[in-house]
């Protein structure tokens, strides 16, 4: 599988995991150390080819990913599934299949700048028990596989049906799988 676009991950063991996966180019952060330098490169590769930011399943990966985004618009966003990126208590890009990877990869989302009305809402949540009820974490979960949108916490998860361009029907469609 050959990704057009350039790949950024958080560290070297990241790179070994993904070019066992899949044939592309890729930019390492360095974890939470990401560099003026690596942000010029990160926003030179967007331009240049496009970039997918795909950070581990975890605190430090969303902070990195947010970093990434914040500074620098349109990006593509892949994410592994946490319990693909598990190996012995550790977390990370580096412990997943090259399946899992070239999984997440196939259901990249790019983050829709120009959306001003949103299409889903907080009753949406509720009304499909992805917030308020027992079992709430686990359905975001495991919507968020099936999307492609990963974990999160309920307004996270909201924000990413709305901002990652998710449609209706795929949201039902979804839901008709859990």
């Amino acid at each position: 599988m050959i990704i057009k676009e350039v790949i950024v991950v958080e560290g070297r063991d990241d790179v070994a995991a993904v070019k066992r996966a899949v044939d592309a180019e890729i930019i390492i952060t360095h974890g939470f150390g990401i560099t003026k330098e690596t942000l010029k490169k990160i926003k030179f590769a967007r331009e240049r080819k496009g970039v997918i930011i795909f950070t581990d399943p975890d605190f430090a990966g969303e902070r990195i990913r947010k970093t990434i985004s914040s500074q620098i618009k349109g990006c593509k966003h892949a994410f592994l599934p946490r319990e693909e990126a598990i190996k012995d208590d550790d977390i990370g890009i580096e412990n997943a299949t090259p399946e899992s990877i070239r999984s997440a990869l196939s259901k990249v989302r790019t983050v829709v700048e120009d959306n001003k009305e949103k299409e889903f809402k907080k009753i949406d949540l509720i009304m499909n028990d992805l917030e308020g009820c027992q079992n709430a974490s686990k359905r975001r979960d495991k919507l968020g596989k099936i999307l492609g949108i990963g974990y999160g916490n309920s307004k996270q998860f909201l924000s990413r049906l709305n901002n990652y361009g998710v449609t209706r029907q795929e949201f039902e469609n979804a839901l008709k799988k859990i």
